[in-house]
């Protein structure tokens, strides 16, 4: 074959791939503009990384003998998604105290085995600690996880002797997108007139509910729509799915999981944290301790100075080489330590 036509075929074949690739390409833009889930889906797959490199992380703290674990406890019937894992000192024959902690990962991703290494070095120090899984968006939409999620602490509660939790001794804990379930279960839980407009019965009394643990959260969405950057983008996506419309902050759930707007007095002793290279801090929880403690609530706080290196990012809690990880959860556990107190 002559060379200048081989030539023009292979350049035929090239453009071809190139308008292919460009096509998909469109095709997946047009699809974002008009639903969720391929941004989704992309945003999980980064989550999903970073979670299993945190855990990595997390490994060499966790206490090699002491603590006993039961796993992928069924509390509901959604299969793995309402499923939950106990953590507790080998040996202990008495109920103890329990922290029940839930995951984050933007409402769109995450599982319960994600703080599993955390739970382990609480309940090292004497606690009963349960992870929970809920359904995750876009599969499911809101209120489908807080439903999930309320209906696990009924459930421990029912069982209690059975995983060795004192029921008049729970504190909710969370980080991230958990730290926001958290902060509105206690809220169901403390102002009768929310839970009702929510639409649920909640599953503890503000007796039973001791304190609460919120980890680099978000508490007031109402500035997502306008945020800045790929930050912005990644929470109305997030948003999107979670909330099952487009325009969410129009939603019953976009206007309910502003929890800053709907705390009271009777809002649970508080442990709020966020590190200084977080944008959260700032926007989230600086605000919402300081809602509280307008509020007098008892609050523990625990943020850093503007130049604290290293940076500590998104979920620093977790970064157990940073010796502000490391002082934030002794800090936790002398927080547990006071509320938990007969």
């Amino acid at each position: 074959m002559p060379q200048g036509p081989r030539r023009r075929r292979i350049g035929d074949i090239a453009t071809g791939v190139i308008l292919g690739l460009l096509s998909a390409v469109l095709v997946v833009v047009v699809i974002a503009a008009v639903n969720p889930w391929p941004s989704a889906m992309l945003i999980r797959s980064l989550f999903e990384q970073g979670a299993r490199n945190t855990v990595a992380e997390m490994s060499p703290y966790v206490p090699t003998s002491g603590v006993g674990a039961q796993h992928d406890i069924t509390y509901g019937d959604a299969g793995a998604d309402t499923s939950l894992d106990v953590f507790s000192p080998e040996g202990a024959t008495e109920p103890l105290p329990t922290v029940v902690w839930i995951h984050g990962g933007a409402w769109i991703s995450g599982d319960k085995r994600d703080v599993d290494p955390y739970l382990q070095m609480i309940a090292s120090h004497g606690y009963t600690a349960v992870g929970l899984n809920y359904s995750i968006s876009p599969e499911v939409t809101y209120p489908t996880a807080l439903t999930q999620l309320n209906d696990a602490l009924g459930f421990l509660v029912e069982h209690a002797d059975e995983y060795g939790i004192d029921p008049g001794r729970i504190v909710l804990a969370g980080d991230s997108a958990g730290s926001q379930y958290a902060s509105q279960l206690a809220t169901l839980v403390t102002r009768p007139d929310y839970a009702e407009k929510v639409g649920l019965t909640p599953s503890l009394t503000p007796a039973q509910l001791r304190a609460v643990i919120l980890n680099c959260g978000i508490y007031d969405v109402s500035g997502i729509p306008d945020a800045p950057g790929i930050g912005g983008w990644g929470f109305r996506v997030a948003l999107w799915s979670y909330l099952g419309e487009k325009d969410w902050s129009a939603t019953p759930g976009g206007r309910d999981m502003s929890t800053i707007e709907y705390v009271t007095a009777d809002f649970p002793t508080t442990w709020i944290s966020g590190g200084n290279g977080d944008p959260l801090t700032d926007g989230q929880s600086k605000p919402m301790a300081k809602k509280l403690q307008g509020l007098g609530v008892d609050v523990t706080t625990v943020f850093y100075p503007e130049d604290e290196e290293p940076e500590l990012p998104h979920e620093y809690q977790f970064h157990l080489d940073f010796a502000a990880a490391r002082s934030a959860l002794d800090s936790t556990l002398t927080f547990l330590g006071t509320v938990t107190a007969p």
